[in-house]
Order: structure tokens, then sequence, then C-alpha cells
């Protein structure tokens, strides 16, 4: 048994981001967090529960969503993060937006960790926002915009095409002076589910973009379809189980609702791989 744990690879466990949804049309927990009260138990509950980073967003991503203007995105993110940061001042917040009013906003609040599913294509002032905070700035790989995006989404090689725009959009931003890039390879924007399972398949890949890689599918209509689990909320234990199997994918965070669920495959993972880690 001995020669078998020292055979097992030791890759440390993903960092957690916990997912605090500020919309009323999220496609999972839409309306559940959006007063200012809520919205802040719900990103404390998720900090006790082990998240290492919280992800707020104020516009909902899911298909077909409709966009919202700056100033309304501002009045449900700003204050939440305000919320966060004044019971828990160390903790790691990122801000889920494309628009570089409301990251520059977010920023001067407390955030640490700039989000964008358009990997700065919707807001070219972006770049500049994440180089004058100095901070991580995580780019998506996204076909078309949220609210077109799952109409008949087409590839010639999914894995090549969401590799090469990852790879300029990297180069890009590190041309504006960004110097900590993230990349997420966008499961479920512009991807159908063999888009997304072939991506999930050949993950690796992408680590030779040479930068850590954010991996995101919680609750996601991919699972839905996959085990016939109709209602999002309810998918968790799906996306706990598919994490468990792509623990070694490479991902160096993993956006997640549920964050004791991950937690737990975390203190499994660690016991079995990497022993000398805390469980």
């Amino acid at each position: 048994m001995a020669d078998l744990l020292g055979s097992l690879p030791q890759m440390p466990f993903p960092l957690v981001m916990g997912i605090v949804n500020t919309t009323p049309d999220s496609f999972s927990d839409g309306g559940n967090f959006i007063t200012v009260e809520a919205a802040v138990n719900h990103g404390i509950r998720l900090l006790d529960d082990g998240a290492d980073i919280l992800d707020i967003g104020g516009e909902s991503t899911r298909p077909g969503a409709e966009a919202v203007t700056t100033d309304e995105e501002l009045r449900r993110v700003i204050p939440v993060i305000e919320g966060i940061r004044a019971i828990q001042p160390n903790c790691v917040i990122s801000i889920d937006t494309s628009k570089a009013d409301v990251a520059q906003r977010a920023v001067e609040a407390g955030a640490q960790m700039i989000n964008d599913v358009s990997a700065g294509v919707f807001d070219s002032r972006m770049f500049s926002v994440a180089v004058s905070a100095n901070v991580p700035y995580v780019l998506m790989h996204m076909q078309g915009k949220p609210r077109t995006m799952q109409q008949n989404p087409h590839y010639g090689n999914v894995i090549e095409e969401v590799y090469s725009f990852l790879e300029l959009r990297i180069q890009a931003a590190r041309d504006a002076g960004v110097n900590n890039c993230i990349a997420d390879v966008g499961i479920g924007f512009g991807k159908s589910i063999d888009h997304n399972l072939t991506l999930l398949r050949h993950h690796t890949r992408f680590l030779e973009l040479g930068v850590p890689m954010l991996l995101g599918f919680s609750r996601k209509t991919m699972l839905g379809k996959i085990t016939g689990i109709e209602s999002p909320a309810s998918r968790d234990e799906a996306t706990a189980l598919l994490h468990a199997l792509l623990a070694q994918s490479g991902a160096s965070i993993i956006r997640v609702h549920d964050v004791s669920r991950i937690t737990l495959l975390k203190k499994l993972y660690n016991a079995l791989y990497a022993p000398d880690c805390e469980a």
C-alpha cells in the first residue's frame, strides 16, 4: 500500500471559488440573494464552508440573458463587496463582470481579482483596469454573447479554436501590461455538450498556455442532460463528482455554487494524494 501511495501524483487541490450571484435571473439561484443582506450572508457562509475566493457577480451570463446597465450592476455588487469585506477583511474577493467601470469600482471597494467572461472583448478598457489595479485577471472563452451563444454553437476543432483564442487574448493582455493572467475554457458558453466534454477530456492541453486555469461547470445544463437531473439547484452532487474525476486536470481554481461538498472532496483528495497537506 505504501508503494501504491508513493506512486500516486501529488498535485495540490485547486483553490475553491464560491459563487455569489446578486442577480434576479441567474440560471440556478436567481433571486435568492438579491438583497445586500442575503448576498453578504451567503458569501460569509461560503467562506465558512471553505471557499478560498468569493466571485461576486451582478449580471447573469446564462444563455438568453439580457444585459444590464452599468449603474444597475454597480448597485447590485458594490454594497455586497463592502459588506463582506467589513465582516471578513482578509478574504479574497473576485468581481465577475465584463464592464471596466464595474471592475474599477469593485477593486476600489475591495475586490482583488477580475473575472471577465469576455476576455476583454466586450470592453477594451478592461485590461487597463487590471493593470492599474495590479490584480489577477481571468480571461474566458465564449463563442458569441450570452443572449445568443447557445444558438447552434459550432467549431471545426473546439480544442484548437478555444486554445488559439485564449492564447491570443493572453498575449493581448500581457502586451497591455497585465502581469497575472488566468484562463478559463468557458464550459457552457457557446458550446454543445460534446464540445464541453471534449474540452474537459483534454483540459490538460490548456496547461500549455503557461497560465493558471480556472474551471467552472457548476450546476450547468451539461450535467442535467447527462444525469437527468432537471433542477439546476439539485446538481451540486453531480458537480462535485465530476470535479473528483477531473481533480488532476490541471485546474488551479474551481468555481462552484456549493462549497461544502468541494471542501469534503478536498479533504479526501489531500488524504490520498498529498498526505502532507492539511486535510
